[in-house]
């Protein structure tokens, strides 16, 4: 059984007065197994972030499912939804949504904080990944003292700390310069190769070429997949410009 499974997931969006109606997705369908590293591409406006953000249960499809671990978002209560997605899910954000008047350690700490855990088992947890992840020696500072690429490792601490079966980032090297963008794309691969799932929404064909897969989206649906297979990254970076390509003049992959 796939971790994450998508079913004809359909999505529209109207004005408060009816008059209006958007239609985001139309029949979006895609499963994801345990351990992939899953990038999503497409145009602004295509509707991957409506997409991301059905599957992060912090939106409602109007048609379709998604289930996770076998088990329907739909039937996941709206009371129980906020602890659902802190036991579940992990985030990592484009504006690294840190509280600068938490230090670093708390910023990490406060979805454990949220289940309930107690210190000493927050404090065992934060020691070995802030080690890995390089950013032990900034814990205790604020996140208007540190470079943006430490704080985007800040993000994805938190986002591990809590052993999330997804791991889903959104735009996560828009806001970063070259060397903090490849430091980044380092440590998620670093984490896929360790079993960790991650499902990415990018515009940046450098993000895109480090995933084991991609998707592209066009209008709402799904419009193409590429499998990484053998390819280096740079023959995956020309397969994924290639379909930007077609995605963009309108045409069919062959």
């Amino acid at each position: 059984m796939a971790l994450l499974e998508v079913s004809n997931l359909k999505k529209i969006y109207a004005s408060r007065l009816g008059g209006t109606r958007v239609q985001a997705l139309t029949n979006v369908s895609f499963s994801a197994q345990e351990g992939e590293y899953v990038a999503i591409m497409g145009e602004s406006g295509s509707g991957k972030t409506t997409l991301l953000n059905i599957i992060a249960a912090l939106d409602k499809p109007t048609e379709g499912d998604v289930l996770l671990d076998g088990r329907s978002l739909s039937t996941v209560r709206d009371k129980d939804i906020s602890a659902f997605r802190r036991d579940h899910l992990g985030f990592v954000f484009q504006e690294f949504n840190l509280l600068d008047t938490f230090t670093v350690q708390d910023n990490i700490f406060l979805p454990l904080v949220l289940a309930g855990k107690k210190y000493p088992e927050m404090r065992e947890r934060i020691v070995p990944l802030a080690t890995k992840l390089g950013i032990f020696d900034i814990l205790l500072k604020y996140p208007y003292e540190i470079s943006g690429g430490q704080k985007q490792r800040v993000a994805v601490v938190r986002a591990v700390i809590t052993d999330p079966r997804l791991l889903l980032a959104d735009e996560p090297t828009g806001a970063l310069d070259s060397r903090s963008t490849d430091e980044l794309l380092d440590l998620f691969a670093a984490l896929n190769a360790e079993g960790q799932t991650i499902l990415m929404v990018t515009h940046s064909v450098k993000a895109a070429s480090r995933a084991k897969r991609v998707l592209f989206i066009r209008d709402g649906e799904l419009f193409h997949q590429i499998y990484r297979g053998a390819d280096t990254d740079e023959q995956l970076y020309q397969k994924i410009s290639d379909t930007l390509t077609l995605l963009a003049t309108g045409g069919a992959v062959q």
